[in-house]
């Protein structure tokens, strides 16, 4: 099984998934972390080759009215989703809704908690300790 956990320092869970440019890829097998890996995202707010503004209703998915939504979201989406189509868990701070759905669609269970240390994360996830707050943490 592998977890990818969204991070802008390789300690810490980043807060938006969005926003954070990197991943934390563990893998784990019998309950015991085999490896782990520190990978540079190619998509989102932080990627280097979408260096333009939000300029209008399309690009930043605004145009069903909710955030991360309508075809241009959802590519997004999928592109995120295609950096981590090796893990089977994503885990982040907090994110949007429209997001929240499509990484879902895509298969990989999500789980969104306020937990800070990536060590402690996945520790209780190990242990079936992590709760998830999705309904919380989603925007």
């Amino acid at each position: 099984m592998k977890i990818a956990i969204v991070t802008l320092d390789g300690e810490t869970v980043s807060q938006h998934f969005g926003r954070s440019p990197y991943f934390k890829i563990y893998t784990i097998e019998n309950n015991k972390i085999v490896n782990t890996e520190l990978r540079e995202r190619g998509t989102g707010h932080f990627a280097a080759h979408r260096q333009h503004a939000h300029t209008s209703e399309t690009d930043t998915g605004h145009s069903s009215g909710r955030h991360g939504y309508g075809a241009d979201a959802d590519q997004k989406h999928f592109s995120m989703a295609q950096e981590i189509g090796d893990c089977d868990v994503l885990i982040a701070g907090g994110m949007g809704q429209g997001a929240y759905e499509s990484f879902r669609r895509a298969g990989l269970e999500v789980i969104l908690t306020d937990q800070i240390m990536i060590n402690d994360i996945v520790r209780d996830f190990m242990n079936g300790n992590l709760k998830n707050l999705a309904y919380e943490r989603t925007d």
